[in-house]
């Protein structure tokens, strides 16, 4: 069949969070991959000619996949998304990566600001930005893998570096959700040598964790490791070490849980769990991941791929600031915040 072409396409933190969170909200912001001046953004990269031009008519999409003995792969988009080219440039510009991806997967385009429509499993139709929405896309990118009957196996929400994105591929590819969760695969196949240890911070709260006991207005971000994890390395080697971070966690309370510890702790709305409990019942399933709690024990938000101290820092703030409250698009978020540093003279490079 014949089909359509896929387009689309820190100073000191009280009384400045305060200021940022006023000058954010009433800002309306130029549709994402279109620069202040009008055009396309830097950062645009044109998908590789072999993910598939479809109709968008997912049902369709599922069955035409199934029967070449393949699975189908959302991958959901921006223009100017530096994460986004990454992946391109990285992940699939690697011929052994492409090859696996191309041979096991239909791989899906969507623009989460375009206007193609999109017919779900269900028959309902929705613009692709709508359909971005209903799907809670916060992130790109956001991949979402789904089986033979338009289930969801696996769904990565950012940029994960390609000897994790392989792991994935490999988990889905394999129909190993079949055994076991995708978290416990990772755990067997981690690929990268890491230290083997925790590392602790002088601001995370003190242990055995009582997460329930909330100040109010005061937020919880609880950071989910594990010991054999290179990018939880990373992390503490270089991102919390930066002034600008600690200034963005310090409005907030900081837990650092091991994902797979059978140590007690009192969760947010008050149960007692062991940790690796916890951490499945949230379906925490890569390290290290962020998981952000309101003074009530709600999950506001969450982290879960490598970013950069930009994306760091503007996820902290918007969580700090009650900012999902009123901007349920963290893209938005992020481009005001990066305007009114720029305003300000402040350089922003989305990848240092």
């Amino acid at each position: 069949m014949t089909r359509k072409p896929g387009g689309g396409g820190s100073g000191g933190i009280g009384k400045a969070l305060a200021l940022l969170f006023l000058l954010l909200f009433p800002a309306i912001l130029p549709a994402a991959g279109e620069s202040l001046e009008g055009g396309v953004n830097p950062g645009y990269h044109e998908p590789p000619s072999w993910f598939k031009q479809s109709f968008l008519e997912l049902k369709e999409d599922v069955a035409e996949a199934a029967a070449a003995g393949k699975r189908v792969l959302l991958y959901f988009y921006q223009d100017g998304c530096p994460y986004c080219a990454r992946l391109l440039r990285d992940n699939f510009g690697n011929r052994h990566i492409a090859e696996k991806t191309r041979k096991a997967f239909d791989v899906i385009a969507i623009n989460i600001w375009g206007d193609r429509e999109v017919t779900d499993l269900q028959g309902r139709s929705y613009s692709e930005k709508r359909f971005a929405a209903a799907l809670k896309v916060q992130y790109t990118p956001t991949l979402i893998f789904l089986d033979e009957e338009g289930r969801v196996v696996a769904r990565l929400n950012g940029y994960y570096p390609p000897h994790k994105f392989e792991v994935v591929l490999d988990y889905v590819a394999g129909h190993h959700e079949k055994e076991q969760t995708l978290a416990a695969y990772y755990r067997k196949r981690n690929p990268v040598p890491a230290s083997g240890k925790l590392h602790a911070e002088s601001f995370f709260l003190s242990t055995p964790l009582d997460l329930s006991r909330r100040p109010p207005g005061k937020h919880l971000a609880v950071l989910f490791e594990q010991r054999a994890c290179k990018a939880c390395d990373e992390l503490h080697g270089d991102l919390l070490k930066r002034k600008a971070v600690l200034e963005a966690l310090s409005p907030l309370d900081v837990a650092q849980v091991d994902l797979w510890s059978k140590e007690k702790l009192k969760t947010p709305d008050g149960r007692e769990l062991t940790a690796d409990r916890w951490a499945a019942e949230l379906g925490v399933q890569y390290a290290p991941t962020w998981v952000f709690f309101d003074d009530r024990g709600k999950e506001v938000f969450r982290i879960e791929a490598w970013v950069k101290a930009f994306h760091l820092e503007g996820v902290l703030d918007y969580v700090a600031t009650g900012g999902y409250r009123w901007q349920p698009s963290l893209q938005r978020f992020l481009q005001r915040r990066a305007d009114i540093l720029h305003a300000k003279g402040f350089e922003v490079d989305l990848m240092k």
